[in-house]
């Protein structure tokens, strides 16, 4: 399933839509269930990032699906655009910490017991000259999945995510470059690798690459 930008995965404060009523609504619907119906919440996304989710029809299948988040057999791929020219390919290695109070986070060391170690993987797509800058299309492979945890990581080394507001740089607004592209996971019950991957959004900033690509 798709989560739309600006969507909570899951009911908060602001009592907007959330994809989870709308998923169990969804199968409420289609197979004509009464009461209650089960959907099991395996994974989540940051409120302003779209892009491919699984959702668990059973208990047992939501289990299976958590068990393969813990063993990291779940292989989350985002898509983002960042300010700066990367290197071709890297692993970026920090414990982060989060601020409760304030919602962000920050790289701290490993002495710091409030912090939890950090990791991904990144290769550059493609690069790009946008007015006396160089923007890169990157695609991000998580080796675990902390909160802001890719803004933050590439923030920190002066690679801000464009339309970033939190982490970021850009004085002009937009919907922030990063979407989850695909995820492969075993199946809950045939045991083979799924794979759900969704095309980039048509929309700045990523229309700078798709176009030119043209």
């Amino acid at each position: 399933m798709e989560k739309p930008v600006n969507m909570p995965v899951m009911e908060d404060d602001s009592k907007d839509t959330d994809l989870l009523s709308l998923c169990k609504a969804y199968l409420k619907e289609k197979y004509n269930k009464p009461g209650n119906v089960y959907c099991g919440l395996v994974h989540r996304l940051d409120r302003p990032v779209g892009g491919v989710m699984v959702f668990a029809k059973t208990s047992k299948a939501a289990s299976r699906l958590s068990d393969s988040v813990r063993k990291h057999e779940l292989q989350k791929v985002y898509t983002a655009v960042v300010h700066g020219a990367l290197p071709q390919s890297n692993t970026l290695k920090d414990y982060l910490k989060k601020d409760h109070k304030t919602n962000m986070v920050s790289v701290s060391n490993q002495k710091d017991k409030d912090a939890k170690y950090a990791e991904l993987s990144y290769t550059t797509l493609k690069q790009i000259r946008e007015k006396n800058e160089t923007l890169s299309l990157v695609e991000v492979h998580l080796k675990t999945g902390r909160p802001h945890q890719i803004r933050v990581q590439f923030a920190s080394r002066g690679w801000p995510l464009v339309y970033d507001q939190r982490y970021g740089i850009d004085k002009k607004k937009g919907q922030i470059a990063l979407f989850a592209s695909s995820l492969t996971f075993p199946h809950p019950t045939l045991k083979e690798d799924i794979t759900v991957s969704l095309p980039l959004p048509e929309r700045d900033p990523y229309t700078i690459f798709t176009n030119e690509r043209q």
